[in-house]
């Protein structure tokens, strides 16, 4: 018969080591990240060893129609309804195409964890109806990934997290806290990938003094420039190299500084819905109205980034911590002409990247999946309500159990 495995069965104890998939697509949109990851132990306890990570590529129609998503203006409900399953179908290949890197089977794995692609996002409370609420929406069918896999798949974190008064985002920062804390030194564990975020870790922190929010803009407004000057022939600044030859204009700068997101105190979090395409063409038409080059527009471009970030320190982490360190993760790490200007904007702090400290930045968001689809079954707190903005810590993530057949006595 097919039975339901039950949480309950799966095993927490420390010394045990379990296999689990962490999958994750980002506000970049380019593909599917995807890492089988060695855990053992739960919570502070968690030991991380061998990871095997595999990148598989949204193809461009399938990258066009999940955009088409995220714009009012562009999506519909019946697209929605279809690519959620869709991507339910991508994210079990990439599944399957990451346990075979890995010289394993299906049956070798204990558990998936499923970001999902997120396709908007409302962190402020709105009313609808009489009804006063924050809302997120992820798809890529957990179901479909579990069907297709046989693997138990956690999914759907960050719904709890609303449901208790947060913001949904972010996320990551409990990976960071559970990898990444350091007895004697503070850091700032900073992502750049489509949105930039930060998490700061205190030296000795406890989970509860762990603070974390979006600074703005990561590689989103760069790649979005680039493709456009580029008539959509590159799609992203290779290792800063446009940037490196083109000069930040002041003027420009100072109107995208502008935006009212970099104003606000934390918690905070953000995405297409306000640093997407609107965003993007006003700042190209601004500079093509200044005749301003193609060069100068990308280094400017890079310079939002990085100073947003730099003015986030500055606004909320200095006042309170001496800062010893900032790793940079995802793929702002990659990008010379950023990590330049972040150091320049830092001269007192060490700016590292991940592999400085033995983890891969590509790896490092299908890894906090990992890290919370491992936890969740487990029954551990694993938001951040400093973070979030929540009342209070809850357990993320919906669970689909897997199916096990075993004959039945005749």
């Amino acid at each position: 018969m097919l039975r339901e495995k039950t949480v309950s069965e799966r095993n927490c104890a420390s010394g045990s080591v379990r296999r689990v998939v962490g999958l994750m697509s980002g506000t970049s949109v380019d593909g599917v990240d995807a890492a089988v990851v060695e855990l053992s132990g739960n919570a502070e306890s968690t030991e991380l060893g061998r990871v095997i990570f595999e990148r598989i590529p949204y193809s461009p129609e399938l990258r066009g129609k999940v955009l088409a998503l995220m714009l009012p203006e562009t999506s519909r409900v019946d697209d929605i309804c279809r690519m959620n399953f869709v991507l339910g179908e991508v994210f079990a290949d990439a599944t399957l195409q990451v346990i075979r890197a890995a010289g394993l089977e299906a049956d070798d794995i204990d558990l998936i964890g499923s970001h999902g692609q997120t396709i908007y996002h409302i962190p402020n409370a709105e009313t609808c109806c009489g009804i006063t609420t924050r809302s997120t929406l992820q798809i890529g069918e957990p179901a479909i990934i579990a069907e297709r896999t046989g693997i138990t798949t956690v999914a759907d974190f960050r719904m709890r997290d609303v449901a208790a008064g947060g913001q949904g985002a972010p996320l990551v920062p409990y990976a960071d806290y559970i990898l990444l804390r350091d007895a004697e030194k503070s850091r700032v564990i900073q992502n750049i990938g489509g949105i930039g975020n930060l998490t700061l870790l205190p030296a000795g922190c406890s989970l509860d003094e762990v603070i974390a929010f979006d600074t703005g803009p990561g590689n989103m407004v760069i790649d979005a420039v680039v493709s456009i000057i580029t008539c959509g022939e590159l799609e992203f600044d290779e290792s800063g190299k446009i940037a490196a030859s083109g000069n930040v204009v002041p003027d420009l700068l100072d109107w995208a500084l502008s935006h009212p997101f970099f104003r606000k105190a934390p918690p905070k979090t953000t995405g297409r819905e306000e640093f997407g395409s609107h965003f993007t063409k006003e700042m190209v038409e601004r500079a093509q109205a200044e005749g301003i080059s193609d060069c100068d527009l990308v280094a400017t471009a890079t310079a939002l980034t990085a100073e947003s970030i730099v003015e986030s320190y500055k606004k909320w982490v200095l006042p309170n911590c001496k800062l010893d360190q900032v790793v940079i993760g995802g793929g702002g790490s990659y990008n010379g002409a950023l990590i330049d200007m972040l150091r320049k904007g830092l001269p007192e702090v060490d700016v590292m990247v991940h592999e400085d400290l033995g983890i891969s930045s590509d790896a490092k968001e299908a890894i906090a999946f990992a890290i919370l689809a491992n936890d969740a079954v487990c029954g551990c707190f694993t938001n951040v309500p400093k973070a979030t903005g929540a009342r209070h810590g809850v357990v993320l993530g919906k669970i689909i159990p897997s199916l096990s057949r075993e004959c039945e006595d005749s």
